[in-house]
């Protein structure tokens, strides 16, 4: 069995998000931006999922061309592209999110990574509700003290 190999990872969904649940979902790529993303280029930052039509649309992705030369001239890097999920699924996410945002506040769904899982690539996808400041001031204060005892450990 292959390992999962991750190709792009958004480094600030856990800073700006409390993450409650995960999903992994299937994406439709072009060709040749599947080979851009094993290249690992791609950004994940500023990306979300929306739900219209009983389908999911990952939105604000950028994919750049794998070679410019022979991309279409029509491509768009940062166009929506559609989540492969069960039915069960989108109505769960869709359900969660419109219950969130009439009176639990600030929930969205948010990518977490790309990767490969059995020779496909797959996108991890979470429920989260977004951070305040003082939670984000909360989150650094910690990392920092997390550090200054490693520091002292190693000596």
């Amino acid at each position: 069995m292959r390992d999962k190999t991750t190709y792009i990872h958004n480094k600030k969904v856990f800073f700006n998000y409390e993450v409650q649940d995960t999903f992994e979902a299937g994406i439709e790529l072009f060709g040749y931006e599947v080979k851009s993303i094993k290249s690992q280029q791609g950004n994940l930052e500023g990306a979300y999922v929306v739900v219209k039509g009983g389908q999911a649309y990952l939105t604000g992705m950028t994919i750049p061309p794998f070679q410019v030369g022979n991309t279409p001239k029509e491509y768009e890097p940062t166009r929506s592209r559609k989540l492969i999920l069960h039915k069960k699924e989108i109505k769960k996410l869709l359900d969660i999110v419109d219950a969130g945002g009439k009176g639990n506040g600030g929930l969205t769904i948010v990518p977490i990574s790309l990767y490969n899982n059995k020779g496909k690539i797959k996108v991890e996808v979470s429920i989260a509700k977004g951070k305040k400041k003082a939670d984000k001031r909360q989150t650094i204060q910690k990392r920092e003290t997390d550090r200054e005892i490693r520091r002292e450990f190693k000596r």
